[in-house]
């Protein structure tokens, strides 16, 4: 039988995943903001950021998607080593989905901050004390 306590981490795992599956559109768009870039490169540019380790199973298919909406171009090339790589860079329709990424981010953050405060104030009629509890 699973102890409450597994399946409380269960849930944060299961809402970490969903969180992080949102974001990262945006952080492998970041990564090619630097120039283009091949898969194995992109995902060890992600790695390299504490809780953005991703596997190629779920960097591939999003670049799938983003080149077949026009956000991302592809092409072959010759790596140094071994075999022909695919290289991915934006287009002028993924700078511009970029551009606006960015400034929503802020926007964003800034909600969830303010949201996050106003949970530890007095709620009016609610019944709450000022830390969230009745």
């Amino acid at each position: 039988m699973q102890s409450s306590k597994d399946r409380s981490i269960e849930l944060i795992e299961g809402w970490i995943v969903q969180l992080r599956k949102g974001a990262l559109e945006y952080c492998l768009m970041l990564v090619l903001r630097r120039g283009e870039s091949y898969g194995y490169e992109i995902i060890q540019a992600l790695s390299a950021v504490k809780d953005l380790t991703v596997g190629e199973s779920t960097v591939y298919p999003i670049l799938a998607r983003l080149k077949a909406e026009g956000f991302l171009k592809a092409r072959l090339g010759r790596s140094g080593s071994g075999p022909m790589r695919r290289y991915f860079s934006l287009t002028e329709k993924g700078r511009l989905r970029l551009a606006m990424m960015d400034a929503y981010w802020p926007m964003l953050s800034d909600s969830i901050e303010t949201l996050k405060k106003a949970a530890f104030k007095a709620v009016p009629g609610k019944g709450r004390c000022e830390n969230g509890k009745d």
